[in-house]
């Protein structure tokens, strides 16, 4: 009777490179030896690098069929645990054992014969092999299970964060956080597609390993993640993060809100007019369009609420009076040290009157700690279906991270009326910066701050100056403060006009 032939089986548990790299070769080197010594027939090898914790090893399965197909055929590996590790597996050698279709198993580690004893022995070392699996997962489920109760994310942050390695912490990014911040920016102005903060961010240094921009559902699902506002999505469930927000929830709002009224990204047009949306016709009230010829962009009436005798303006025209209106708005330095010295004497008086504004919200964050507790209770007690408690569970984190937004703006010294006040003053002293730039994003933006009812007519861009602070002067009732007597005996015309009532921050976008 000739000698079995034998399948020479080595296989380690990952298809990483970089991981458990001599586990194949030194398997390889002790089977030949062994083969050698034990006088074995070695008539294939199998290499595998896969993990046998399921069925479906496609190299394992094609040195199954070959031995079912050729048989009677031995095995030859380093240990049972790498034949299988699973009882699909397991149990598919013992049948074949139990058929003839294998007749023997080799182990330089592992006694074996083909014996009702033997076979057992090997049942029980499957069943170790699979119990170490079994023991190893649900170990690294209560380790992820601890970390998401911490508010640690298990894996790998996106743009703008950085994995700590040394504290196994997530940290701010500083080389793409200022990027991931002007992406939410610019998206929230509602001016750019999806496409148009792809180019932008791929301009700014966020391209794939490959130096190419992200695909769009990547800036898609990086507008959507709550991760920036310090919660992330785990299995579908949404947890409370420990890592430091990166931008405000009223900004990731605002995001959302832009996200769903378009649905999807607008086709891309062929020419971009900055002025757009920002004029009327000084005639009949309708709204002003723009066209390109011959290499220039000129702006006019649409003429949808009837004959309007409105002529073009070319873009370069327009630009420069708009620069002049902005040039108008400007603050003086002295005016603007001044407004900003006065702005944080009332933040330190505000500070003393935000304690009692903020128990109340304090007070209602403890409501919510509670509902989350007893909502967790209830699941565990099995009151709760997995798909609820992941629902409700989601709704009063919203609110919870609403309310302590909240009650940071009302710690912040209780200066909800002054912060952008503060913001806007800082802006208008960089006015005359802004008039001279050649971004004419940059310019409609601050002319929208600056005044009110823009119109053209004939050729002329006419806008209403607004008093900037009618706001201040309701809060603190007295308008002293900022008389330039004492700073310009002879103040100019234009810095007795109008700053823009409406002190909401906006964002300039990205050049």
């Amino acid at each position: 009777m000739n000698p079995p032939k034998y399948f020479l089986y080595a296989r380690k548990s990952t298809d990483e490179d970089d991981r458990q790299i001599l586990s194949i070769e030194s398997q390889l080197t002790e089977l030949r030896e062994f083969a050698q010594k034990e006088r074995l027939t070695v008539a294939q090898e199998f290499t595998e690098s896969m993990s046998a914790k399921v069925p479906g090893r496609p190299v394992f399965n094609r040195m199954i069929e070959l031995a079912e197909r050729e048989g009677p055929a031995g095995l030859l590996a380093w240990h049972p645990d790498r034949l299988a590790r699973n009882s699909v597996d397991g149990g598919r050698i013992v049948y074949l054992l139990d058929t003839g279709k294998l007749s023997s198993l080799k182990f330089p580690t592992f006694w074996f014969e083909n014996t009702p004893q033997g076979k057992f022995m090997l049942t029980i070392a499957f069943g170790q092999s699979k119990y170490y699996v079994d023991n190893l997962i649900e170990n690294i489920w209560r380790g992820l299970r601890q970390k998401l109760r911490r508010g640690e994310f298990p894996g790998k942050p996106p743009v703008g964060y950085l994995n700590e390695p040394r504290l196994r912490t997530i940290v701010v990014d500083p080389a793409t956080a200022p990027l991931a911040r002007q992406m939410f920016e610019a998206y929230a102005s509602g001016r750019y597609t999806l496409q148009q903060i792809r180019t932008l961010v791929a301009s700014s240094g966020l391209v794939t390993r490959g130096g190419r921009p992200p695909v769009l559902a990547h800036v898609k699902r990086l507008l959507m993640n709550p991760f920036y506002i310090g919660m992330f999505r785990f299995k579908g469930e949404l947890y409370q993060g420990s890592h430091e927000p990166l931008i405000p929830r009223e900004l990731f709002e605002r995001v959302q809100q832009v996200m769903a009224r378009r649905g999807k990204a607008h086709e891309k047009r062929t020419h971009l007019f900055p002025f757009i949306g920002l004029l009327r016709c000084g005639e009949c009230g309708g709204a002003i369009t723009a066209e390109r010829q011959k290499g220039h962009h000129y702006y006019r009436c649409s003429k949808k609420k009837g004959p309007c005798s409105q002529p073009y303006v070319r873009e370069e025209a327009l630009a420069a009076q708009l620069r002049l209106a902005v040039q108008t708005a400007s603050l003086p330095d002295a005016w603007a040290e001044k407004m900003l010295k006065q702005i944080e004497e009332w933040k330190h008086t505000e500070a003393q009157a935000s304690g009692a504004a903020a128990q109340p919200l304090k007070d209602k964050l403890a409501a919510l700690e509670t509902k989350l507790d007893r909502l967790l209770d209830a699941h565990l007690d099995g009151v709760t279906s997995r798909e609820e408690y992941a629902k409700r569970k989601e709704k009063l984190l919203l609110e919870k991270s609403a309310g302590a937004a909240r009650l940071a703006e009302v710690e912040r010294k209780g200066t909800h009326w002054l912060e952008p006040l503060a913001r806007f003053v800082r802006a208008a002293h960089q006015a005359h910066s802004v008039a001279s730039t050649e971004n004419l994003d940059s310019l409609k933006e601050w002319t929208s701050r600056i005044g009110s009812n823009l119109r053209l007519a004939g050729r002329t861009v006419r806008l209403d100056y607004e008093n900037a602070w009618r706001l201040v002067a309701a809060r603190r009732r007295t308008d002293n403060w900022w008389r330039v007597g004492d700073l310009n005996p002879r103040p100019r015309r234009c810095e007795r006009r109008a700053l823009p009532a409406e002190l909401t921050p906006r964002r300039f976008p990205l050049v």
